[in-house]
């Protein structure tokens, strides 16, 4: 008996080693094919310290002022990265951005910050289980769904206070800690959630079975149906915990401004499928990284912030990040035809 016990446990142990042995293979496997994103990064941060007047740029606070500003954008591209990586999309994280806002700090006053906390981490998962049993139950394509409900949500956003924002009192601490509060002195506190959320997804995705399960649903849905992967069930949680991402960040940004803006969140679904697909996930599925999403959002908002301290006009930093999203979708494509035509 103590034998089969201590058979047992051996063997558990050996699973747990292999598992993290794997993880570490695959992030050191990411990190070298990071490389020339994180060279672009280098070549950004060296041309905006020359571009930018006074060379503030490179200053401490502008670069965890950076940071910050990152932290939004990442939480909500670590939650794509797993829908893209199964071959969806979701184009609601923005508006169900404003809506989490809009629920949190409505519910400070009457119920307290834990409920506050609780309620915009549950709609944005409520958007994303209603997402994703649409796209694993129905024939419809995600992109037709979250469209759908990105306007659903944006409607409920501004209907809720008649499109007024809501404002949160000052009394609110915990709350306002949330995109406000500085650790030690300088680290903001959403990026201490970004990384806890980067570390969360990261562990999920390169160091468990069900990260494995949807590497294989992304790169061949049928032969993961006939190995016996519940693909429902998995679609369904990886928009669950996308929503759950676009919760909290919607709580932070909320947070930041001392106000829920009903009409928050616009546009933030391209810079969070920007920072995904630069960082080489793969939008036919099966491709892709959460260092890499990370270092896509990096990426995203060094231009953002850099262009607009350089006086670059709003509009051509559409067009600037436009043209970044093109290339990055050429490169996978072009990247892609490179390997078929070797196999």
């Amino acid at each position: 008996m103590r034998n089969a016990e201590h058979g047992n446990r051996t063997s558990k142990g050996t699973l747990a080693l292999s598992g993290w042995r794997q993880l570490i293979a695959t992030l050191v496997s990411a990190a070298q094919g990071l490389l020339p994103l994180l060279l672009a990064i280098a070549v950004l941060l060296v041309l905006f310290s020359l571009w930018v007047p006074q060379g503030r740029f490179l200053r401490f606070d502008n670069l965890i002022d950076l940071a910050q500003q990152v932290s939004v954008n990442a939480i909500l591209a670590f939650g794509l990265t797993l829908v893209i990586l199964i071959g969806g999309i979701d184009l609601s994280v923005g508006a169900v951005v404003a809506v989490a806002g809009v629920v949190s700090v409505s519910l400070l006053t009457p119920a307290g910050p834990v409920v506050a906390f609780l309620g915009g981490i549950g709609i944005g998962a409520l958007f994303g289980l209603f997402n994703g049993l649409f796209a694993a139950r129905t024939l419809m394509p995600p992109f037709i769904i979250t469209l759908a409900t990105m306007l659903v949500a944006r409607g409920f956003a501004l209907g809720f206070n008649e499109s007024r924002p809501l404002p949160v009192g000052e009394e609110q601490h915990l709350f306002l800690s949330l995109g406000n509060a500085r650790w030690w002195g300088w680290l903001p506190m959403p990026v201490i959630l970004m990384l806890v959320v980067f570390v969360f997804s990261t562990i999920l995705l390169h160091g468990t079975r069900f990260g494995q399960h949807l590497f294989a649903i992304g790169g061949n849905r049928e032969a993961a149906r006939l190995a016996g992967i519940a693909i429902a069930t998995h679609e369904v949680l990886v928009y669950v915990f996308c929503g759950a991402c676009a919760g909290l960040a919607g709580m932070i940004h909320a947070s930041q401004l001392y106000s829920a803006e009903p009409a928050a969140g616009q546009g933030y679904e391209l810079s969070a499928i920007a920072a995904v697909v630069l960082g080489g996930t793969s939008f036919s599925g099966g491709v892709g990284s959460v260092p890499g999403t990370l270092v896509g959002a990096i990426i995203i908002g060094i231009l953002d912030k850099g262009l607009n301290q350089a006086g670059v006009h709003f509009s051509l930093q559409y067009i600037v990040k436009g043209g970044v999203i093109l290339a990055a979708v050429w490169y996978d494509v072009f990247r892609r035809r490179v390997k078929s035509r070797q196999a």
